[in-house]
């Protein structure tokens, strides 16, 4: 019989930036789960002859974030073999239009496109109809994927292979446990694009809580399901012996992954009777210090940040959008407990409910500021998120939502907000960073870790990513990273192309501001660290002090 070939392209696309242009750099901070879940499927079924003993793979996977796409190469390698398909892997709502840009570049060389990720899924979940971007992406013929990869990519590569693929492929109300699942990887030549060579992987899914702008709970549903501690040692070990030692855990809420201590226990005994060196950073919720062992087997385990989902420090806040699990008088014992295992604290701090005004958030980050010894903390805008309750809600209603895909980034207005115009919601945004990361402020981070035991200079390029990327580049720092690039071929579809004799003098000019801009800051964080190491004074700071029984509660 003779040997066909199947070539598949994994892609995971970024988003467009405010003047149209891709958001990408040198090394991207955040590595993407989706694409080492996707690689490691598609690589398995490759091993295992899944489209039968005459169709060799070829598989390749690129992270817009940190890699130009190599479009023509692409079209060149799957016209030359017998089939082949480019999946758009993870797509978020905010990455929806360069997806679908890139999707149809390929539709035009008449190359089999796929998109999967949140953006589908979560409106296919929660909507009665596909919205009118999916549905034009689907009349483009871009086939959907809703739900999770495993156990379903034959089919999709099958329908492929044989020239059948349906429009749209929904697994949303089958969703595959994880155990002895194929477990994520990517190569070494694509881990060592993301920030401290950092890897990413999925221990468990889904949420048990019933927060509503929360996409996770109607796309992965709010049963925990997890991997086991024998697949967590295998991915961990496959990754160190390819020189990847840090890892984003990259569930929703560790803590409430009902396999989280025997994970723990696995890592635990790696590091500490066979000597591995491994770390890695969680998303977690405010409770889980209650759960018993589970803050001092985490920095056993190799904990050494942690991000926690704080949201807001108004009761009736948290109360509006069923957050009823954030006890308020509970958060300085929450970030103490993390403190005295030495791990960082992050906290996301999520800026527009409806009691909010500029001076109710000026006021609750000086609370934030004074009572809480959290180290880093990063503002998102209240977004009605597709495959939110409050998605579904608005759009029930009737009510305005932009329709630009692109500004769903937790970065921009996309509703309007009860009390607030939209332009000052907008600049309460860039606002809040600079009121917490005030020079003063930052001393104190400084001056609280040292009274911990943590070194100062820990925090130096911590504050740096999360307050310099926000100021200084415009974007998130969640979708930073080293050296931005601004490729001038690469603008969002509608847009005009910038003449070279205009874009490239701004761009050097651009650069040249950049890091200038980067030098200064940089000194200046570690002229205040070594201030701070120098001062035989060790602080007396009440945001470190155990609560007491009958202290006022952190909101009041």
């Amino acid at each position: 019989m003779a040997e066909r070939r199947f070539i598949v392209e994994l892609i995971k696309p970024s988003h467009y930036d405010d003047d149209g242009y891709v958001i990408q750099w040198l090394r991207s901070w955040i590595p993407s789960n989706s694409l080492a879940c996707l690689y490691a499927i598609t690589q398995d079924i490759a091993e295992r002859q899944g489209l039968g003993a005459d169709v060799t793979f070829e598989t390749h996977a690129y992270d817009e974030c940190h890699t130009i796409i190599p479009v023509g190469r692409i079209i060149r390698r799957i016209k030359a073999a017998d089939a082949g398909l480019v999946c758009l892997v993870g797509v978020q709502s905010n990455q929806f239009p360069r997806a679908v840009d890139i999707a149809a570049q390929f539709r035009a060389a008449g190359i089999q496109v796929a998109i999967g990720g949140f953006h589908v899924s979560g409106c296919i979940a929660m909507l009665p109809e596909l919205p009118p971007d999916i549905a034009a992406a689907r009349d483009r013929g871009i086939i959907l994927f809703a739900g999770e990869a495993e156990g379903r990519l034959d089919e999709v590569f099958a329908d492929v292979l044989q020239g059948t693929p349906r429009p749209i492929y929904n697994y949303m109300n089958d969703l595959p446990g994880l155990q002895q699942q194929v477990t994520p990887f990517l190569p070494i030549e694509i881990v060592r694009r993301y920030s401290e060579t950092l890897g990413a992987f999925d221990a468990g899914r889904g949420c048990p809580f019933q927060c509503s702008f929360c996409t996770i709970i109607n796309v992965q549903g709010r049963k925990s399901r997890w991997r086991d501690a024998d697949d967590v040692e295998a991915l961990v070990r496959a990754n160190i012996t390819q020189g990847v030692r840090r890892f984003f855990i990259t569930d929703d809420n560790f803590a409430r992954n009902r396999n989280w201590e025997a994970i723990f226990d696995r890592l635990i005994r790696m590091r500490e009777e066979e000597g591995l060196t491994l770390n890695f950073i969680i998303q977690v919720d405010t409770l889980c210090h209650r759960i018993p062992r589970f803050v001092e087997k985490a920095a056993r385990a190799g904990c050494a940040r942690v991000f926690i989902g704080l949201e807001n420090i108004n009761p009736d806040n948290l109360l509006a959008v069923k957050k009823k699990q954030n006890r308020v008088h509970e958060y300085r014992e929450l970030f103490l407990a993390w403190r005295r295992h030495k791990v960082i604290t992050y906290a996301g701090y999520i800026l527009g409910f409806p009691n909010d005004t500029p001076e109710r958030v000026a006021r609750d980050i000086a609370t934030v500021q004074r009572e809480l010894p959290v180290d880093l903390l990063e503002f998102f805008m209240l977004t009605p998120l597709p495959g939110s309750v409050d998605h579904k809600q608005l759009h029930q209603d009737g009510a305005w939502m932009d329709p630009d895909m692109n500004k769903y980034d937790l970065e921009h207005v996309t509703a309007h907000h009860p009390v607030m115009s939209d332009t000052d919601w907008q600049a309460l945004y860039r606002n809040a960073f600079d009121l917490y990361y005030s020079p003063e402020h930052i001393e104190r981070l400084m001056q609280r870790a040292k009274a911990s035991g943590i070194k100062p200079v820990r925090l130096v390029n911590h504050v740096l990513q999360f307050y310099f990327t926000v100021r200084q580049e415009k974007v998130h720092p969640l979708q930073g990273g080293f050296f931005r690039r601004k490729i001038r071929t690469q603008r969002r579809s509608g847009l005009p192309r910038e003449n070279p004799l205009v874009f490239y003098p701004r761009r050097m000019r651009e650069i040249l501001d950049t890091h200038v801009r980067l030098v200064l800051f940089y000194l200046f964080l570690h002229r205040i660290r070594r201030r701070v190491e120098r001062d035989p004074i060790v602080i007396d700071d009440p945001a470190l002090r155990a609560p007491e029984a009958d202290d006022e509660p952190v909101a009041a």
